[in-house]
């Protein structure tokens, strides 16, 4: 049995990390959707369907977070979704390079389903990328929607 993800929406204001993560995703599957935003409102105009996302029909599958963005960092973001009734079942990985453990107590307190540090290194990266991208689409199990 497949995992049923097939949309994904990556939070991330880094080009560079936003550009590898799609590109690891996209090895898993060539018809999973990678939506990404880079700051916490855009993150809550997609997820709620305001703004230039009010035609966006669809939630995604899962959502990827960095806590570090703009305009609402990513812990008010994790928080606005595990809240919201229509949301709360959507799994959300904390993809972020803070291992600090009031980070990670805060998000485990919102409810985030995992919480990943990004490593410096660029190959390290690749393979968590990998791992996720596999978890998710492969192995990990959820109802259909």
């Amino acid at each position: 049995m497949v995992s049923n993800i097939s949309r994904v929406l990556l939070v991330e204001d880094n080009p560079a990390h936003a550009k590898l993560m799609m590109r690891t995703l996209s090895e898993f599957s060539q018809s999973l959707d990678v939506d990404h935003v880079s700051d916490g409102e855009a993150a809550l105009a997609y997820l709620f369907h305001t703004g230039k996302f009010e035609h966006k029909t669809q939630l995604p599958h899962l959502v990827l977070l960095d806590l570090r963005i703009p305009k609402f960092d990513g812990l008010t973001v994790l928080g606005r979704i595990k809240q919201d009734p229509a949301l709360k079942q959507i799994p959300v990985v904390i993809l972020t390079t803070s291992d600090a453990d009031s980070d990670v107590r805060e998000a485990t307190d919102r409810f985030a389903n995992s919480y990943l540090v990004k490593p410096i290194e660029y190959l390290q990266f690749v393979n968590l990328m990998r791992s996720v991208g596999a978890y998710w689409t492969e192995l990990n199990h959820r109802a259909s929607s």
